[in-house]
């Protein structure tokens, strides 16, 4: 698993969250439910302030590691968190260290192979603010580029 390390700068992001588990495929579950949402009801168009047309995925608000609850929320980067539309949420993600990897492949099995080959390494993950970015690059489905990136020690 290639990966390069980068320092981020902290950022915000607003959209629709949830909170789930690992446990028994219910983040599968979840998930895929928010992104039915975030598209169905056109929620990237609500999100005000915003500073790119990136869709971000984030996994925060961890109990412990990736065995543990944590929420998720699927959005898009902006300026300010001082107009978070009712009905959505939001979360910064910390400035720090981040393992930047890219999943390739078709979509959503690039992804969820990244995140199986994640849990099986020996990253030293920190459990603050993991992320993907879905830009350009992610939306050929049949040979999709995800950036992932991963809070590291």
């Amino acid at each position: 698993m290639e990966y390069t390390t980068e320092q981020l700068d902290e950022f915000n992001i607003i959209g629709l969250k949830v909170r789930t588990t690992n446990e028994n495929n219910q983040a599968g579950m979840d998930i895929s439910n928010l992104w039915n949402r975030i598209f169905k009801e056109g929620i990237i168009d609500k999100i005000p302030d915003k500073s790119g047309e990136e869709m971000y995925s984030v996994y925060f608000d961890y109990e412990g590691d990736y065995t543990q609850p944590y929420s998720y929320i699927v959005g898009c980067k902006v300026e300010s968190l001082a107009d978070i539309p009712d009905g959505m949420d939001s979360v910064v993600i910390k400035s720090g260290n981040y393992a930047h990897l890219v999943a390739k492949g078709k979509m959503p099995d690039c992804i969820v192979e990244m995140w199986q080959n994640i849990w099986k390494s020996d990253l030293d993950r920190a459990y603050r603010t993991d992320f993907e970015v879905y830009g350009p690059k992610s939306q050929d489905v049949e040979n999709a580029e995800v950036d992932v990136y991963l809070s590291v020690m």
